[in-house]
């Protein structure tokens, strides 16, 4: 047992030690209904936000709150795994520090595309739940399949049993059959606004590329920004 905590309290386990903590305590709150599922969720993508970046990173459909989870449990694996085969024998002294820094790195880039994996298998199940599923739907992509004087009926692409509302505005109205990505959840109508999946995609890349630019060049002034580079609805 002393083994086990010692080995738990080591660096850099000590700091997945610290994040299961977190992640278990939340889930418990969740169980008493204290803390909502979709505690990190927004009504939009339009800003960056800990679930708009997540839903670019893959995990749209699942609440942050679960992604985050699954994320961190496998990171955790991995880091375990590779002290127990790698680190752990070597007489590492001051270089754990670094080595350490860069297994956590390591561990969460490893698990980022396993957990989204993960969660995606877990769609059809949440949909399947439409209060737990509302806000963490933005980002998915839905096909319509009727339209009328108050907007138009879509199905997700990857579960049609789902059906979802869609409001439009005058220049961005939903036409039978197009593809289109949710993007902000209006709470009051139980709707969604949409973008077709391509403008959504050009955003994207636009955006991906204005952060490069600031990354090299500082911040850009003047022009539309962070907004005005993001999906609209």
């Amino acid at each position: 047992m002393d083994a086990i905590v010692s080995l738990a309290l080591s660096f850099p386990l000590i700091f997945f030690t610290a994040l299961l903590a977190l992640t278990v305590l939340y889930w418990l709150l969740v169980l008493i209904r204290l803390a909502p599922v979709e505690l990190f969720e927004h009504d939009s993508l339009r800003n960056d936000t800990l679930a708009s970046a997540l839903v670019s990173l893959g995990f749209a459909g699942v609440p942050a709150s679960m992604a985050l989870s699954a994320l961190i449990v496998l990171a955790a694996a991995l880091a375990l795994a590779a002290e127990l085969a790698v680190l752990g024998p070597l007489p590492l002294g001051f270089f754990r520090v670094p080595l350490g820094l860069a297994l956590i790195w390591a561990a969460f880039a490893l698990a980022s595309p396993l957990a989204a994996a993960l969660c995606r298998r877990l769609h059809r199940r949440l949909h399947r739940h439409p209060t737990l599923s509302k806000r963490c739907l933005l980002g998915e992509r839905v096909r319509v399949t009727s339209a009328d004087a108050e907007g138009a009926t879509a199905v997700m692409d990857d579960d049609p049993a789902r059906e979802v509302r869609l409001r439009g505005k005058a220049d961005n109205q939903p036409r039978v059959g197009e593809v289109r990505v949710l993007v902000k959840y209006l709470a009051g109508q139980g709707a969604y606004r949409s973008v077709r999946e391509e403008r959504y995609l050009d955003a994207r890349t636009r955006l991906v590329r204005l952060h490069l630019l600031e990354r090299h060049e500082g911040p850009m002034h003047g022009g539309n920004g962070h907004n005005g580079s993001h999906p609209s609805a």
